[in-house]
């Protein structure tokens, strides 16, 4: 009996450092993972900050420079037009923050951005099986009403511009709004690179 006990005593502490190896190889690809898209988003806002920046130029020169300068700003106080919402997410096997871009709400639109962004927090967890054509129906007439608002707004700022701008103004903007997608994106995985790396670090520590 004693030999048995032993014997399964010891294939139990193989089995578990098994375990911890491979959560720990796990880890350490997640944390590669994120380090490469990392550098991809990193690429991608260089490229399209560049381009935003050239499209604006090119705006400029076409319009004019008396049409597209500073000086026809509205320097009233105005309402964020967009805005950045930090969630923590806290667990037992990690801390994390996320941040989620709510885009071009004005107090009409308010509601519908907070909606789309209750969406997009609901697309990351567990969905229920039952209903999926409903919810899928539901999600697409939200979506196009949040789509058209944000067609207005866009519309609505460049109006101090004059009523008819230059199509390269208006890609400069969807350049840029873009780009400040993109920078939300390369904090979310930065956030995931120091998540993991603290995961690496830790398994390390109970390796040894």
């Amino acid at each position: 009996m004693g030999q048995e006990e032993e014997k399964g005593c010891s294939e139990n502490g193989v089995e578990s450092k098994e375990e911890e190896q491979d959560e720990q190889e796990n880890n350490v690809l997640r944390f590669l993972d994120s380090l490469d898209s990392y550098l991809v988003l990193m690429d991608s806002l260089s490229s399209t900050l560049r381009q935003g920046w050239m499209e604006l130029a090119s705006a400029r020169h076409s319009m004019g420079a008396s049409r597209l300068n500073s000086a026809l700003f509205d320097l009233k106080h105005h309402n964020a037009a967009t805005s950045l919402e930090v969630n923590h997410h806290d667990d037992t096997t990690m801390q994390q923050t996320y941040f989620n871009l709510c885009k071009w709400a004005s107090p009409d639109t308010q509601n519908l951005c907070s909606k789309e962004t209750k969406l997009e927090e609901g697309e990351l967890l567990q969905r229920k099986a039952s209903s999926p054509q409903i919810r899928h129906r539901g999600a697409s007439r939200s979506s196009v009403t949040v789509d058209d608002q944000v067609q207005k707004e866009r519309s609505k700022s460049l109006s101090v511009f004059g009523a008819l701008v230059s199509p390269k103004l208006r890609g400069a903007q969807l350049s840029f709004e873009t780009a400040l997608e993109t920078l939300v994106e390369i904090a979310n995985i930065r956030s995931s690179i120091l998540c993991t790396h603290d995961q690496v670090q830790e398994g390390m520590k109970t390796m040894t």
